[in-house]
C-alpha cells in the first residue's frame, strides 16, 4: 500500500508540474490553466499545524538527544488522537505536524484533545520534558497534491497560527474556521488584537470548559 501511494503522489506531482511548465509559456491563457489545476486538485479541507513552545531553547540548552526525545513524545500522545478525530496526517517538519480534516467540527476537536492529552501528560514533569503544544487550525480551498502535501491561504494561515503566534496550550483559528464550526458545548472564541501580516481576523479559542468523548483519554 505504501508503494502505491508513493504512485499516485508522484502521479500527481508530475501532473502539476506539466501543467505550471504550460503555464509558464508566452501567451498561454494562464485562466485556463489555473482552472485546470484547480479542477484537478482543488479541495476543501481544514488544516491543523502544531509546533512546540521553547523547542528550539530546549534544544540548545539540553542538546540534540533531547530534542529527539521531545518530538518522540509528541508523536506518541498526538497520533492517536489524530485517529480518532478522523485527521490524516500529512507530514511532519521537525517538532511540527501538518494535519488535514474533511470536517472543520473533527479538527476543532482533536485539538482540544491534543491539547487535553499534552496537558495531563506534562502535569508533574520538570519543564524541560514537558511538551508545550501551539496549534493553529484553518480552512477553506486548498490545493492537495496526492499525499505530499497541501498549498493555499488557509493551509499558510494554520501554519503561521500555529507556529509564529500561539503560546503554549493555545489554540488559534481562522475567521473562516470561526464561521465554520459547530464549536463544542463550553468553547469561547476571543477575537485577536494582533494578527499576522496579511492575514484576517483571527481568535483564541477557550476549551477549558470543554467536556469531549470519543478520544483517548489524557495520560
Amino acid at each position: 500500500m505504501a508503494f502505491i501511494r508513493q504512485i499516485i503522489s508522484r502521479a500527481s506531482a508530475d501532473r502539476l508540474e506539466l501543467l505550471i511548465e504550460e503555464r509558464l509559456k508566452p501567451e498561454t491563457d494562464k485562466a485556463r490553466i489555473d482552472r485546470r489545476i484547480w479542477n484537478l486538485f482543488g479541495e476543501k479541507w481544514a488544516v491543523l499545524y502544531t509546533d512546540l513552545s521553547g523547542f528550539s531553547r530546549n534544544v540548545s540548552e539540553f542538546g540534540i538527544i533531547h530534542f529527539l526525545q521531545t518530538i518522540y513524545e509528541s508523536h506518541r500522545l498526538l497520533v492517536p488522537v489524530i485517529q480518532h478525530g478522523s485527521g490524516v496526517l500529512l507530514k511532519t517538519e521537525g517538532d511540527s505536524l501538518m494535519v488535514i480534516y474533511r470536517n472543520v467540527d473533527d479538527a476543532v476537536r482533536s485539538a482540544i484533545a491534543m491539547q487535553n492529552r499534552c496537558q495531563r501528560h506534562s502535569k508533574d514533569l520538570p519543564a524541560e520534558d514537558k511538551v508545550l503544544l501551539c496549534i493553529g487550525i484553518g480552512y477553506g480551498d486548498l490545493l492537495r497534491i496526492g499525499d505530499q502535501d497541501v498549498y493555499g491561504a488557509e493551509v499558510n494561515a494554520a501554519c503561521k497560527l500555529g507556529e509564529d503566534t500561539a503560546q503554549a496550550h493555545e489554540i488559534l483559528i481562522t475567521s473562516a474556521v470561526a464561521d465554520a464550526v459547530a464549536l463544542p458545548t463550553g468553547a469561547q472564541l476571543e477575537a485577536l488584537t494582533d494578527t499576522p501580516v496579511g492575514m484576517g481576523a483571527a481568535f483564541r479559542m477557550n476549551y477549558e470548559n470543554v467536556m469531549l468523548s470519543g478520544f483517548p483519554k489524557p495520560e
